[in-house]
């Protein structure tokens, strides 16, 4: 690029890329006033929880009729009887009302762990296979794949999730063994392995599979150079797997190596988990680029099907741009769901679980299963492709 002019070699100026530009000094607040689907609120909206707010059971006595206000005070006073002040709080329950935070929270973790097992995503009419990348880090790449495979599987499809990062933290969100000497995704790419020799189930989750990564992974970008077909070495594998899934997940590492263009000639489709913040933009460019040139070169039928805004903070009117921006750019391709930061989202690892089975009440539970299942109805709508 020609930094004095700001055009580069194909002859555009900086911004006229396909992708949205950071905005030069800071984002600046954009109006919203819209409400996306599946009951989220506009950004900003006071709500902890996306979504209406949870009134208290029906049943206990409003004020007048038996109870206080929780603000009312008695004061004493001399030769006269107290009384309860008459002031009733906004907060004060009503007789009428619907089920407490606490029944609210259990009815929505029942949807998402589906114990009967009668509650089913719609099903694809072929195997989809989804590569989840972005050369940035900690955008929520490994947490999306993790928490989208829990929501699915849950819900009558099988899935199968290839740990391509050679931290291993997919495998580490699964609970699968990925220490050294399993047999990992590395056998597969560069001996030949069987995908089905490799890939393990998942405990307590009947319908999910893993194929862990271990860090012996770290040294198969060196060693694919000198290997025939070096790019096609993962879509082999996963097309020779005896079982059909509906879904498989790749879950690449935060570069644009020889392990991420793997995953981008196996893959159908492209997901792409955007941070909130203002360093997200950067790179996008260079990750589009890089998914243009393999959809040229290698694989034809490559599409950028889905991106997921993740981190999402309401308290800010940063995240509030940089989703506007990202929504003026892609249009239909951005999910309405949006997963906001919730501690407990940070905590399921350590426990070698998902947010789905570790607190599946939460916002952030809440939040990938309504992402999963329009993953799922738009891939329907849509013949396969979201």
């Amino acid at each position: 690029m020609d930094r004095s002019s700001g055009v580069n070699a194909g002859g555009m100026r900086a911004g006229e890329q396909g992708v949205p530009q950071p905005r030069p000094g800071g984002y600046q607040p954009t109006a919203s006033g819209t409400t996306y689907g599946y009951g989220m609120p506009t950004p900003g909206q006071p709500d902890d929880f996306r979504g209406p707010a949870p009134s208290p059971r029906s049943g206990v006595p409003a004020v007048g009729q038996g109870a206080a206000s929780p603000t009312s005070t008695t004061v004493p006073t001399s030769g006269a009887s107290v009384q309860p002040d008459e002031h009733v709080s906004r907060e004060t329950p009503g007789g009428d009302e619907d089920d407490p935070p606490l029944a609210m929270e259990a009815l929505r973790a029942v949807q998402i762990l589906n114990p009967s097992g009668e509650i089913i995503m719609p099903r694809p009419d072929h195997p989809r296979v989804i590569c989840v990348a972005n050369q940035k880090g900690g955008v929520g790449k490994t947490t999306t794949t993790v928490n989208l495979a829990v929501a699915l599987a849950l819900h009558g499809n099988r899935v199968l999730v290839v740990d391509l990062d050679p931290q291993g933290n997919a495998s580490t969100g699964l609970n699968v063994p990925h220490h050294a000497g399993v047999p990992d995704v590395y056998d597969c790419l560069i001996d030949n392995v069987p995908l089905a020799e490799v890939a393990q189930q998942v405990e307590g989750i009947p319908n999910l599979y893993c194929v862990p990564a271990t860090i012996d992974l770290a040294g198969a970008e060196i060693e694919l150079v000198s290997v025939v077909a070096r790019e096609s070495r993962l879509a082999r594998a996963i097309a020779g797997h005896p079982e059909k899934f509906d879904y498989v997940f790749i879950d690449c590492p935060p570069s644009l190596g020889l392990l991420t263009v793997n995953a981008l000639c196996a893959a159908q489709e492209v997901l792409i988990p955007i941070q909130c913040e203002y360093y997200a933009l950067e790179g996008l460019n260079q990750l589009i680029n890089n998914i243009n040139l393999v959809r040229q070169h290698l694989n034809p039928t490559l599409d950028v099907s889905t991106i997921l805004l993740t981190m999402y903070d309401r308290r800010t009117r940063l995240a509030d741009a940089v989703e506007q921006d990202v929504r003026n750019h892609f249009g239909t391709k951005v999910l309405n769901a949006v997963i906001p930061r919730n501690v407990r989202v940070s905590e399921a690892p350590s426990y070698g679980q998902s947010v789905m089975t570790y607190d599946p009440g939460s916002r952030g539970a809440t939040s990938y299963f309504e992402a999963a299942l329009e993953i799922a109805v738009r891939g329907v709508n849509t013949g396969g492709t979201a």
